[in-house]
């Protein structure tokens, strides 16, 4: 029986999908790109008695990076991004939030390597390094589950955009062909930006791959 139960919040002004990662028997949890609404997210938290271990975040944009310094701190917990995406969080360009209103830098606290396993709220997290739509772009893999956040990865039929700095369109359908099909296909692909989808869905019905 799985013993993950994920929690999906639509934030900010381009909709993104932050994720609560739940452990159904201890009620310890995880973040995933609280890119806004950070009040709220934690308020959620509170309400719902959970015990926030991390905040994970799949690359470095604004619209999953954004709060995501604010909510550690109303959480006491760290973030954490992979360790290529560092220059993405902390310049305003790369992080594309100066396009949008003041440019923000961001940080994470821990800084992750490809295929390195995270201990967090019960469960085995595998850190897959996609790069792609950013140079440090990844998703986080919990095998046990079968489950993926694949950030702006892979989405439902489609693939994230490329054109923003660090972004390569060759490099990303290689990231996705060689991390992330070879998955189960019963996988659940939870997506930064719109609905949730399969590998095996994605295998057949993805035009861009």
């Amino acid at each position: 029986m799985l013993q993950i139960e994920v929690e999906g919040y639509c934030v900010g002004d381009v909709q993104t999908n932050c994720y609560f990662a739940v452990n159904k028997e201890t009620r310890e949890m995880f973040v995933v790109d609280p890119g806004a609404s950070a009040d709220m997210l934690a308020e959620e938290i509170r309400k719902k008695g959970y015990q926030p271990k991390a905040i994970l975040l799949t690359h470095g944009h604004f619209d999953h990076a954004g709060e995501a310094e604010k909510l550690a701190g109303l959480l006491d917990v760290k973030i954490y991004a992979h360790e290529a995406e560092q220059e993405t969080l902390e310049n305003s360009r790369c992080n594309v939030s100066g396009m949008f209103g003041p440019g923000e830098k961001y940080h994470a606290d821990v800084y992750v390597k490809d295929g390195q396993m995270l201990e967090l709220a019960g469960f085995s997290v595998r850190v897959l390094h996609t790069p792609g739509h950013t140079t440090g772009g990844c998703c986080y893999y919990i095998p046990k589950e079968a489950v993926l956040f694949s950030g702006d990865t892979l989405f439902c039929q489609s693939v994230g955009r490329t054109d923003f700095p660090g972004g390569s369109m060759g490099q990303l359908v290689n990231s996705i062909r060689s991390k992330l099909l070879d998955l189960p296909e019963y996988t659940k692909v939870y997506p930064g930006h719109m609905d949730q989808t399969t590998i095996g869905q994605e295998k057949q019905m993805n035009p861009f791959l």
